[in-house]
């Protein structure tokens, strides 16, 4: 039985062995489109990377705006939000207000823009194509922007790009860049054309702060907050442990019946047997 329990064991170990191998050297590419974390065709995680890699800071925030700013200098990315609450918003105009330099890139037209802005743009749905600049960007000479949309009727801001899928206006003490297409910034369409300068353009000298709660991510805590490879060994532990609890509680044959009359204790029957044998030695 040992044995028995020794292989299950160590098929188990194996098992998660593999596990952990192939998610670590063949990943499968997932995550929201635009979140810093994703690596799918429309996340941003490569856009992240590239920044680092240039030596600009880079954070993912996982906590409201309303709960905690984000650093002195730094510029705030909410790309493709899916969800933003009001007193969120709020508290982004306010940051910005003071002196924040937010980028806000949508495929479509926030219903919270109002909040950040008194008079905001609108969006339209274009073939965009490629774009030029309009103001000095570093190595930037075209931006493809492929299908998408771009901004319409302006009003208070100014184009960055013709067409415009990018704006810039200021607001109080700090600035607003809008993005109305954010294929540049994608893992898919980040090295073509200059894509990839037209997004260091955008970082600005202080860091970059990604805020990823707009994405469902949050402050995770308790076993949520374990990384994958714990909780497979976690998980592993625990098969492993049903297992043996099984193993070693399993019964051989059917169980006994109560009504019938349990054998006697071994010591009375060597006795009952010496004596058997010793009277037919004697009578013999």
């Amino acid at each position: 039985m040992r044995r028995g329990v020794l292989i299950v064991l160590g098929a188990l170990a194996a098992f998660i062995v593999v596990l952990i191998v192939i998610d670590r050297v063949s990943p499968t590419p997932e995550g929201p489109p635009s979140s810093s974390y994703a690596t799918s065709p429309g996340g941003v995680a490569a856009y992240a990377a590239l920044l680092d890699r240039a030596g600009v800071p880079v954070r993912r925030l996982r906590t409201p705006i309303a709960d905690r700013t984000p650093r002195d200098g730094e510029t705030l990315m909410i790309l493709d939000p899916s969800v933003m609450e009001p007193e969120e918003a709020d508290a982004v105009r306010g940051w910005v207000e003071g002196g924040g330099r937010l980028v806000l890139g949508s495929s479509a037209e926030p219903g919270w823009l109002d909040q950040l802005l008194d008079e905001p743009p609108l969006w339209a749905s274009a073939d965009v194509g490629t774009s030029r600049p309009l103001v000095p960007l570093a190595g930037v000479r075209v931006v493809e922007g492929r299908l998408g949309a771009e901004l319409d009727e302006l009003g208070g801001v100014l184009p960055m790009l013709d067409p415009p899928i990018a704006a810039t206006t200021g607001l109080g003490l700090g600035e607003i860049v809008l993005l109305a297409n954010t294929f540049p910034l994608t893992n898919r369409g980040l090295d073509e054309a200059d894509n990839a300068a037209f997004g260091l353009a955008l970082a600005g000298d202080g860091g970059v702060a990604f805020l990823e709660t707009v994405h469902g991510y949050g402050v995770s805590r308790g076993f949520g907050g374990l990384p994958t490879s714990v909780k497979w060994t976690l998980l592993g532990l625990l098969l492993t442990s049903l297992v043996a609890v099984w193993t070693a509680g399993r019964r051989f044959g059917p169980p006994e019946d109560p009504d019938t009359e349990p054998p006697p204790p071994r010591v009375e029957y060597v006795d009952a047997l010496a004596s058997s044998l010793a009277r037919t030695k004697e009578n013999s």
